[in-house]
């Protein structure tokens, strides 16, 4: 009779971390003041996959999105307009558009960052005791364990 109520623990605590990260995400786009910018989470994402990745084809960042081209061409046309990206001929192959960050979308996203660091650094600050540095520290490390866990079952190769 202890698995069940075992697996009905483990399935609250999974609830009670799925709520608690979403709630801090929204929290951290919130103080970073993404909501501001009158810009989509997906087109902040795009801008984003651009700056850290370089300049890219409208295909790759489909295929890295996981969406269809046209909703990467629906999301970078505001991103062109504000002019935060830019397009120009690829260069072994002129038929490809590459798509860049300018310089301006560059300042917005790290500002963005900046943001959002400094308000999770004072709330780390206010909230969190120095007694509770260390638990915070292993809390850390089981989300980036939870975040890398790769459950699917192993393909047998014959």
């Amino acid at each position: 009779m202890d698995e069940p109520k075992k697996d009905r623990g483990t399935a609250e605590v999974a609830v009670r971390l799925s709520v608690a990260l979403k709630r801090l995400r929204s929290r951290l786009r919130e103080e970073a003041g993404m909501t501001r910018t009158g810009f989509t989470l997906t087109q902040l994402a795009l801008l984003q996959r651009l700056v850290d990745g370089g300049p890219t084809t409208a295909a790759s960042l489909a295929a890295a999105e996981h969406v269809s081209q046209q909703a990467i061409a629906q999301s970078v046309a505001p991103l062109k307009e504000a002019g935060l990206v830019q397009t120009a001929p690829g260069v072994s192959d002129r038929r490809k558009v590459m798509i860049s960050v300018t310089q301006s979308g560059r300042d917005l996203y790290v500002s963005l960052l900046m943001s959002r660091e400094a308000w999770l650094t004072r709330a780390i600050d206010t909230i969190v005791s120095p007694r509770e540095r260390a638990a915070l520290e292993t809390a850390i490390e089981l989300l980036e364990r939870l975040a890398a866990a790769d459950l699917r079952p192993d393909l047998e190769i014959k």
